[in-house]
């Protein structure tokens, strides 16, 4: 396919963080263009939203109803050729629906759904469409994640025996929600964020990390959830304990009350013969451990995974950051669908990106810790919806 692949987008207008997050990362290598979008719940913004995306009125809509709809309609080459969706938890699964029965592939912001079941429904959709559906879990994207998977995909630390990840934060530690702050509002908020805040938003991030780098399986939890913050519904933080199906132990915490934290995510994997260790906040960086050595590895420095290698785009020393990492699960995404418009079956590398599969097990994640929370029992199993 000898042109850029037209995005069309669901929400991510005036005032939205997420949704000019996904347009960065999904123009950055110059392989897609936005051309149409339905911005906001009202006509109104949406309109507004569309002006400043400097985008032909004719091509902003009222609604996610009316832009697949009439997009549909438009001939191929100029249609959109994907939808992005990038609404509050609460408006995922509709939009994410409607663009798969009418042929279009979906790219949607995680978690999958609202609830589980819609989250089911979507990946049965998803099977018998056959149509490409990638869910932003973007640390995935990172060249030194990428290069932790490798290693341990290779034996690198023997069986793996412990993963600890973390995921603090600090911007909830007092009722922002009521200032009216829209990320607060929405996050803290049961009829638009779901069963969990914390849980949902960033501790499933930390589970998918530490599924996707060890290459196990969480089978069952104890959770400790609270809400710290007085009138908050929902947990503002959470402490778990993990199995995985190899035997190996876990401690998965996540909290948004963790004052003066920005966005702490780090996860620490050990196995028999060695340990790595990546921190969000230094990304380029990996570090592994044996008994008699201590390296440290770099981005785009001497013999790293052609994973790794495949998702760096400067050279060494500058660093590659969140934009770049969403850009990545867009990028592989993005071959993706242009190899099975074009009729071919795509690279292996370029499936590497997570998927509606990976999007239901996340939302089994967020089920199965708010249940463990509550429950009588020690060991919670982890239910594969």
């Amino acid at each position: 396919m000898k042109r850029k692949l037209k995005m069309g987008m669901v929400g991510g207008g005036i005032g939205a963080f997420i949704g000019g997050v996904h347009r960065r990362a999904a123009t950055i290598d110059g392989q897609v263009e936005l051309v149409c979008g339905a911005f906001s719940s009202t006509p109104e913004k949406s309109k507004a939203s569309g002006e400043e995306l400097y985008l032909p009125p004719e091509r902003v809509y009222a609604d996610y109803n009316e832009m697949i709809l009439k997009e549909k309609e438009l001939p191929e080459g100029e249609r959109m050729d994907f939808v992005s969706v990038v609404t509050p938890n609460h408006m995922h699964f509709a939009p994410a629906k409607m663009a798969l029965e009418n042929g279009f592939p979906v790219v949607c912001d995680k978690p999958l759904a609202f609830t589980i079941e819609e989250a089911q429904e979507l990946r049965e959709l998803v099977h018998k469409t056959g149509l490409p559906f990638c869910i932003t879990y973007n640390y995935t994207g990172y060249p030194m994640v990428k290069q932790a998977k490798a290693m341990i995909k290779e034996g690198k630390l023997g069986k793996i025996r412990k993963v600890v990840v973390e995921y603090p934060q600090g911007w909830l530690s007092d009722r922002l929600e009521d200032t009216e702050q829209k990320q607060a509002s929405w996050r803290t908020d049961p009829s638009k964020a779901g069963i969990a805040n914390c849980m949902g938003d960033i501790g499933t991030h930390a589970a998918n990390l530490a599924e996707y780098i060890s290459g196990l399986e969480i089978t069952e939890m104890c959770a400790d959830l609270t809400s710290f913050v007085g009138g908050r519904t929902l947990e503002d933080d959470g402490n778990v304990l993990l199995h995985f199906n190899n035997g190996a132990k876990g401690i998965l915490h996540a909290s948004q009350i963790s004052v003066g934290e920005e966005n702490n995510l780090n996860i620490r994997v050990y196995g028999e013969t060695g340990g790595l260790t990546w921190h969000q906040i230094e990304p380029n960086t990996l570090i592994y451990k044996t008994p008699d050595t201590t390296q440290i590895l770099r981005t785009a420095v001497g013999p790293i995974s052609g994973s790794a290698s495949l998702h760096t785009r400067t050279p060494a020393g500058h660093p590659e950051g969140y934009i770049e990492a969403f850009a990545n699960v867009y990028l592989n995404f993005i071959y993706t669908l242009k190899a099975k418009l074009a009729g071919q079956e795509p690279a292996e590398e370029y499936l590497d990106f997570p998927d509606v599969d990976e999007g239901v097990r996340g939302m089994a994640f967020i089920k199965t810790v708010v249940e463990a929370n509550t429950s009588e029992k020690k060991w919670y199993p982890y239910v594969k919806y």
